[in-house]
């Protein structure tokens, strides 16, 4: 499985991978990508069954969607790159560190958890998109994604509302299957976990924390005023945040 992918940024500096979240597409970097290319080569890539990437027939794993990128890197001829990601793009972030740590230079998970919640509800997520498509989840989406207040929510809704319902499903059915939590340790990476104070889905307390106290060496940052997707409610705090934490620990492949 190759992901739907592209390019912006410098094509000679290093590379850092952004992972969207689930009814996102590459577009959900969009606020932060002028800071971020400006010294890096930037690779976005869309998840199954949104935006350019196509739904497999069958189901797949958390752990199998890193596997996609991975393959996906080595079709790109892209060796060791630094890696960001957004809530299941976050997700994808940590099995891929834990499936190949030779691979990920250093690591950024924003707005995401070792595990989502309890399975059953993401089943039932799956099940009542299977039933009536995206368009139920998309009337509710921006309560769970943003803070209150903010304004700019239309694009992001739009690009729920485009996504495969089967391809969104399947991605529900891998959010109920994941757990990282007792394999944290084994991430070496030198991480920084962001967190929105607002952020409902998963919260700086039971998620963020969690994977800060589980991740030797790992920072936690809390963007205030930021619900489930800072990078779009705090792009030029999160844009820092990012930048700092890779110069610090990671410059390019050595």
């Amino acid at each position: 499985m190759i992901l739907h992918h592209r390019f912006d940024g410098p094509p000679d500096a290093p590379v850092v991978v952004l992972g969207p979240s689930l009814g996102t597409t590459t577009g959900l970097w969009d606020p932060v990508l002028p800071a971020l290319t400006a010294h890096r080569r930037v690779l976005r890539y869309d998840l199954p069954g949104h935006g350019g990437s196509p739904s497999p027939d069958r189901g797949f794993t958390v752990e199998d969607v890193a596997a996609a990128l991975e393959e996906t890197l080595d079709g790109l001829g892209a060796g060791r790159v630094a890696y960001a990601g957004v809530s299941l793009g976050g997700a994808v972030g940590t099995a891929l560190a834990l499936a190949a740590p030779e691979r990920v230079g250093a690591l950024v998970l924003i707005c995401t958890s070792p595990r989502f919640g309890p399975p059953e509800a993401w089943r039932e997520r799956a099940a009542l998109v299977r039933r009536e498509g995206v368009g139920p989840v998309a009337d509710t989406a921006a309560g769970r994604w943003f803070a209150p207040g903010f304004t700019g929510a239309g694009p992001y809704l739009e690009m729920l509302r485009g996504t495969d319902p089967e391809g969104y499903a399947k991605c529900c059915d891998a959010l109920a299957l994941f757990d990282a939590t007792a394999r944290l340790g084994g991430v070496s990476a030198p991480t920084l976990v962001i967190a929105g104070s607002e952020d409902l889905p998963t919260p700086p307390a039971g998620h963020a924390d969690r994977l800060a106290d589980g991740i030797p060496g790992a920072a936690l940052t809390v963007l205030d005023g930021a619900g489930h997707l800072a990078v779009v409610e705090r792009p030029a705090e999160a844009a820092r945040a990012i930048n700092e934490h890779l110069d610090r620990a990671w410059k390019g492949p050595r």
